[in-house]
């Protein structure tokens, strides 16, 4: 019974430099594969264009539609509310590109919504150039105060300012 075990050990001892000469000849052949090389001029401009942003960005109260629209949607869909804007006031813009020149242009606008619960909240959003369905229009991202309740722009809609 003992020689049984002993044989079964044996052979693990061969499996190292097994184990060894194969790894050696995976990057043996690794080593004289193709060198890497610079693209091609049809692969340098074939649909590479990269984002060619105008800057046209609509105005803050062309987006109330929009903003409107998308909370009653949430607010029925996600959670069973029957809360409405009703009214806006205060709309002003807080900022326009505040970052770099060649990132996404945005507005952004802040005001106050009239909520169909009768109180009045602070809304702040955002209007970006091309990020709407497939990039065909302008998006746009809000939040309204007290009412962001999957936290998405939290504390107090502060993520949701420039």
């Amino acid at each position: 019974m003992r020689d049984l075990f002993t044989s079964l050990r044996k052979p693990a001892s061969l499996k190292k430099p097994l184990l060894g000469a194969a790894l050696g000849a995976v990057f043996g052949l690794l080593a004289f594969g193709q060198a890497a090389e610079a693209a091609n001029p049809l692969e340098l401009n074939f649909w590479l264009s990269g984002p060619k942003y105008d800057g046209r960005v609509a105005s803050c109260e062309s987006a109330l539609g929009t903003i409107t629209s998308q909370f009653h949607e949430k607010e029925s869909t996600y959670w069973n509310s029957a809360l409405k804007i009703v009214g806006f006031d205060a709309i002003r813009e807080t900022a326009f590109r505040p970052w770099a020149s060649e990132t996404i242009p945005r507005r952004w606008c802040a005001g106050y919504a009239q909520v169909s619960d009768g109180h009045r909240r602070a809304v702040y959003y955002q209007i970006e150039e091309d990020e709407g369905i497939i990039g065909a229009s302008w998006g746009v991202e809000f939040c309204v105060v007290g009412l962001d309740r999957n936290w998405a722009f939290n504390p107090a809609c502060k993520m949701a300012r420039p």
